[in-house]
């Protein structure tokens, strides 16, 4: 078994994220890809999050249709901050012997990830998927990471990766760019204009009908 994790906030989840999975799903012939919504993202304040509960039920309607698409709340079962190396960590003693794990990210989080909790640690857990846009050079690893710590993974044209002493790889894969951001879907929202097409049609009708956005402070 080949599985994809995704994690993120999905503040509220969009078309974004939806397109960039599947195309990343496809791109290494994935089993599944679980969606893992962030409970308290060490970045943000918790009043500047929706609760769990309603990213918990927005994640289910958009990913409903999909059988290669489902959802994990163990990062709300936990207590404290949600760190991404304590989920990855979670699922490899959980299912280690059955699966094959790919940690999907995005292109700015990764140039951020020496911000991350023990993220050189993290880095040879598991293979890690970089989404990249359209038009980006792929310069390797130096420059993103310490020259020591770069230095000890090797590109692979075959694979097209960095492969690590570990054995995983790391990933750099250009999918379609849909220029979508929660923070403008939220903003939107809270002005009643039409979010139409950058969510799920059932995203959307969740938003309007429990309002949210509508009384915090963006």
């Amino acid at each position: 078994m080949k599985w994809g994790l995704f994690g993120g906030t999905f503040d509220p989840i969009h078309m974004g994220h939806l397109r960039c999975a599947e195309e990343i799903l496809e791109m290494f012939n994935l089993n599944r890809i679980i969606f893992v919504p962030a409970s308290r993202p060490p970045h943000k304040l918790e009043a500047e999050i929706t609760p769990f509960f309603h990213r918990e039920q927005m994640v289910k309607l958009a990913i409903e249709d999909n059988p290669s698409f489902s959802f994990a709340d163990v990062e709300n079962q936990r207590e404290g901050k949600s760190y991404s190396v304590e989920t990855i960590e979670y699922f490899l003693n959980r299912y280690l012997k059955d699966m094959e794990l790919y940690f999907i990210l995005g292109q700015d989080a990764f140039h951020a990830i020496q911000t991350w909790r023990e993220w050189d640690r993290l880095l040879l857990l598991c293979h890690m998927v970089v989404m990249t846009r359209p038009g980006y050079e792929n310069r390797g690893l130096t420059g993103i990471l310490p020259e020591d710590f770069a230095s000890r993974f090797s590109y692979e044209e075959e694979l097209g990766g960095y492969r690590g002493p570990t054995g995983h790889l790391i990933y750099f894969r250009e999918v379609t760019f849909l220029d979508i951001a929660s923070s403008n879907i939220r903003q939107r929202a809270k002005a009643s204009q039409s979010i139409a097409y950058l969510v799920p049609g059932a995203v959307r009708r969740y938003i309007v009908k429990n309002e949210l956005y509508k009384s915090r402070t963006l």
